[in-house]
């Protein structure tokens, strides 16, 4: 185990080193970085004089090599650089929405395992049944339909017709309905169709028909055995899902107004505000990497047969 986290732990290093060269071509993507550094009025371009200053200022006039070896340091050092736009460290800004964002991940995961599993489990005893064509029905549905188009259906009933919730912001837990529900559903829907899947393959096994010939129920078995083994290649995909809630759900954030992560991305890319984008992607990579391999961890634990090297 120790020599397999050592090995993931290297790929993990060495996918975050190609993503900050590409996070760092995106510093060149538009062009000479420091014409967005300096000031100027619409319909004039900007002063030369001034232009070639601030190119010295931030190393911009050096070699590429350099450039990157420099920004890679102040990676290694935790400085994702400073904000154009908002003139604050871009650490400073992505971690100030975290917080917001975070919270509504962990509800969105909590919601969607809470409606998911027991469908996906329901679906798998009751398998041909009415009640798993009426699952079924809903899965399809529900995954079909975008989030933000959910939300969109959810504000109009719930929020203006209804009048029963707010229809977004922040302020007390109701605000946290809508949003959570817009992504979750669809979300259940697809852990509910994925679990059904891995339980059904699971019912020709021999420890299932082992466990049936000792006299346990259908129920007792699938939650004691087949459950169990079916939540293994589940985790992984809840573990990615989560570290890309984690970078932030700009539409949903944006329809509801709330303060994530994906707002604040989503107004650093109208501002050309490209130091909050670059370290908003190396974040997410790296949330991702990490899901990934706490997702593996995860599994060797709950299934013993699993042996890493």
């Amino acid at each position: 185990m120790g020599m397999f986290v050592a090995q993931r732990l290297l790929w993990l290093i060495l996918t975050m080193l190609a993503v900050s060269m590409l996070t760092f071509g995106l510093i060149f993507l538009r062009g000479d970085p420091a014409l967005l550094l300096v000031p100027t009025k619409t319909g004039q371009a900007p002063d030369p004089a001034l232009v070639e200053r601030v190119r010295k200022e931030r190393g911009l006039d050096k070699p590429l090599p350099i450039q990157y070896a420099t920004y890679l340091s102040h990676l290694l050092a935790g400085d994702m650089g400073y904000s154009y736009y908002l003139r604050r460290p871009v650490k400073e800004v992505l971690f100030e929405k975290f917080p917001n964002t975070a919270l509504l991940a962990i509800l969105i995961v909590v919601t969607s395992l809470a409606i998911g599993i027991p469908l996906g489990m329901i679906a798998a005893l009751r398998h041909n049944s009415v009640f798993d064509r009426v699952i079924l029905v809903y899965n399809t549905a529900a995954v079909a339909v975008p989030s933000f188009l959910l939300a969109l259906f959810l504000i109009f009933f719930v929020a203006y017709s209804w009048k029963l919730l707010p229809f977004g912001g922040t302020g007390d837990p109701r605000h946290l309905i809508l949003p959570v529900l817009s992504v979750a559903l669809p979300s259940a829907a697809a852990y509910a169709m994925f679990l059904r899947t891995s339980m059904l393959n699971q019912v020709r096994s021999d420890y299932v028909r082992t466990a049936s010939a000792k006299g346990l129920t259908p129920r007792a078995v699938a939650v004691r055995h087949m459950l169990r083994n079916a939540l293994i290649p589940l985790i992984t995909l809840i573990s990615i899902d989560f570290a890309y809630l984690l970078t932030g759900i700009v539409l949903i954030e944006q329809i509801f107004s709330y303060p994530g992560i994906g707002s604040q991305v989503l107004i650093a890319v109208r501002n050309k505000d490209i130091p909050v984008v670059m370290g908003s992607v190396f974040f997410g990579a790296l949330l991702i990497g990490v899901g990934n391999l706490v997702a593996d961890l995860v599994a060797s634990r709950l299934d013993p047969r699993i042996v890493y090297r």
